[in-house]
């Protein structure tokens, strides 16, 4: 029997029982009745306990600085979801394989049966086009298509969508006009300066004609008429179909720049699920990582201690939970978040904060199990870290994505930078990237990072498209950043590279058994690039050192303002220090670096005490690198790395 909260004195309402059955049957009941409760004398911390059954949300459930010191959780081993979803009923069965219903308003991008995401029409089923050439910078971008891949018809649709991979980001733009002579089409808006790759590959959606395969659905916004194509075995008349139309679930609305804050709100052991994704009628033209396009389905600004523990994400559009603007000392632990048009978690902003009260910091993100990303946004990150500092990332599981898994820093070169401090620590990060777009890494950083470290996290199988699948790259800028103790192997193009940056410091690392490379490092600057010192670089393919390693500083940055170092190139400085490390190639003594002999590379100052020998592992060839008693790296003073403490160290989701 659940309380009746009406026959109770005010003071006596610590906690507000919500069910399907009423009396208080929506989240948003109950958050207007805590209020109430508050306005009359109510103090402490309230509980909204939701007991078992789904909530369908009409709009974003928002909550203020009226609603802090709330704890919404779910009943004892009761599962609650909160919902944005609605259930697509009264399926018939046409002439042909497809089966058809009425949607209705509004609009969705998204449909999932029995809880799988189903394919929205797309052409090739499986596959890509290819750009005939270089992809366009023309405005608006101009694509051009082979033979017949694109119909004069999509144009006067009006809707169908065209989506590109255009090296680390993409493009989602409706076809505007075809010319079939010149095997051309006009898309919606002008291309990025950074969307660039020769032959891109891209796929039509949502066109009419493209539903022709099972497992795809098309929905004609004219008529509001569904159609979907059910795989074997699927019968719609007995399976549940939803259709995502609220965007945003939950919104945290602070005010940090007044002084107002959301404080202590806590969720738990809640799933938020079916929230869909929406770019508005002209598309778009990515940047990097998803950040300004895809949307996010819990959103806090001016959130102050407050947490999201044991809960899950599912069914989501775009990114699942970011801490944003003025949010500060706020803890998203356990959670489990999969099956994501977008990203996983963001932190903070692109845009750097003078006033205190509106920047971000000293958030935590651990123990989180995040996976199977990019659904709709292929650029989206697992874990990402703006203009922000002093957060910990910790003991994540990050896998099967298709861009980078951590990404901390937002500002390119050496500029006012406010994502710094920042741990990453004991995560395992891997089946990233998965040869969908190129440019990224295990863990990506960017800007000046002081006082930041990446320590004990496992990376494995980071596998770009042309280039860069990189286990730790530090970008554009990175400097003055810790890199000990991690354990990278199997990356398609190098464990570790650099491309810019000063002062870094490398050490007690494994780098094992990548791809073209080991190390590499792109730019050579009038400063210390890095020190790399007592680490272990394993690798059975591919050379030891790639890109550019000329030993003395090179030219200063262009000057163009966002690279300007405003230093004169020091040739008689070294650009990095190498020593106390051990290498080994298993196909024979005979390492260059950078086409030199170890004699040769030693002449010039670097890995004076190093060595060319086996470092003893346990058994790399089932990637255990733990070493064996008498391992030439133990006795350079190599510290042991124990990686069976990576990821999280508790069940991810909510309890039951």
């Amino acid at each position: 029997m659940l309380l009746a909260l009406a026959a109770m004195p005010a003071a006596a309402q610590t906690v507000i029982d919500v069910s399907p059955d009423g009396p208080l049957h929506t989240p948003t009941e109950a958050r207007d009745r805590a209020r109430s409760l508050r306005k009359t004398g109510a103090a402490g911390t309230l509980t909204i306990r939701l007991h078992a059954g789904t909530y369908a949300l009409s709009e974003s459930l928002v909550l203020t600085s009226e609603d802090s010191d709330t704890v919404w959780e779910a009943a004892p081993g009761q599962r609650v979801v909160i919902s944005g979803g609605r259930r697509i009923t009264g399926w018939q069965k046409s002439k042909t394989a497809v089966w058809t219903a009425s949607a209705g308003e509004p609009y969705f991008h998204q449909l999932f049966v029995s809880g799988r995401r189903a394919q929205r029409a797309r052409t090739p089923t499986f596959g890509f086009f290819r750009i005939d050439g270089p992809s366009s910078q023309d405005k608006p971008f101009l694509l051009k298509y082979r033979g017949s891949d694109i119909k004069p018809e999509w144009a006067e649709a009006g809707d169908v969508e065209v989506v590109a991979l255009l090296a680390w980001a993409d493009i989602r733009m409706p076809i505007v006009k075809v010319d079939e002579a010149n095997h051309a089409a006009t898309l919606t808006l002008d291309p990025r300066p950074s969307n660039r790759e020769a032959n891109a590959r891209y796929w039509i959606e949502n066109a009419a004609d493209a539903l022709d395969f099972p497992g795809e659905w098309y929905l004609d916004r004219k008529t509001g008429v569904v159609s979907y194509w059910p795989l074997p075995g699927e019968d719609l008349a007995r399976e549940e179909v939803i259709a995502p139309t609220t965007t945003q679930l939950v919104r945290l609305e602070g005010a940090p720049e007044s002084g107002q804050f959301v404080r202590k709100v806590v969720f738990r052991n809640l799933e938020f699920a079916y929230a869909d994704w929406t770019m508005g009628p002209t598309g778009y033209a990515d940047m990097q990582a998803s950040i300004l396009t895809a949307p996010t389905a819990f959103e806090a600004v001016g959130a102050e201690e407050c947490a999201i523990d044991h809960c899950a994400f599912r069914q989501i559009g775009g990114y699942a939970i970011w801490f944003g603007r003025g949010s500060k000392r706020n803890r998203i632990t356990a959670n489990e978040i999969g099956d994501i048009g977008g990203g996983g978690v963001k932190i903070g902003e692109v845009t750097r904060r003078p006033n205190d009260a509106e920047q971000c910091r000293e958030n935590v993100v651990a123990d989180n199990h995040i996976h199977n990303l990019g659904q709709v946004f292929p650029p989206a990150v697992g874990i990402w870290v703006g203009q922000s500092s002093g957060n910990t990332l910790a003991h994540n599981h990050i896998h099967d994505l298709y861009y980078t898994a951590i990404s901390v820093g937002w500002t390119w070169g050496y500029g006012p930078h406010l994502g710094y401090g920042n741990i990453v620590e004991f995560n395992h990060l891997h089946n990233v990237g998965k040869e969908m777009l190129s440019d990224m890494g295990g863990i990506y950083t960017l800007g000046l990072q002081r006082g930041s470290v990446l320590r004990n996290n496992l990376i494995h199988d980071v596998a770009a498209f042309t280039y860069g699948g990189w286990g730790i790259y530090p970008d554009e800028g990175t400097s003055e950043m810790l890199i000990e103790n991690n354990v990278v192997y199997r990356c398609k193009h190098a464990g570790f590279h650099q491309h810019y940056g000063r002062e870094n410091i490398v050490r007690n690392n494994i780098f094992a058994m990548n791809g073209m490379y080991e190390l590499m490092r792109s730019r050579s600057e009038p400063h210390l690039s890095f020190t790399f010192e007592r680490n272990i670089v394993y690798f059975d393919q591919g050379r030891l050192l790639g890109s550019n390693w000329a030993l003395t500083a090179g030219p200063a940055a262009p000057t163009t303002g966002k690279f300007d170092t405003g230093q004169k190139p020091d040739t008689s400085a070294p650009g990095y220090k190498f020593n106390h490390n051990v290498y080994y190639d298993l196909r024979g003594p005979d390492i260059r670096f950078a086409g030199r002999t170890p004699a040769e590379w030693r002449q010039l100052g670097q890995d004076l005490e190093s060595r060319v020998a086996d470092p003893l592992f346990v058994n790399a060839a089932n990637f255990d690198f733990r070493l064996q008693a008498g391992s030439p790296a133990l006795a350079m003073g190599f510290r042991q790395i124990d990686v069976s403490t990576v990821g999280p160290r508790v069940a991810p989701g909510p309890a039951r």
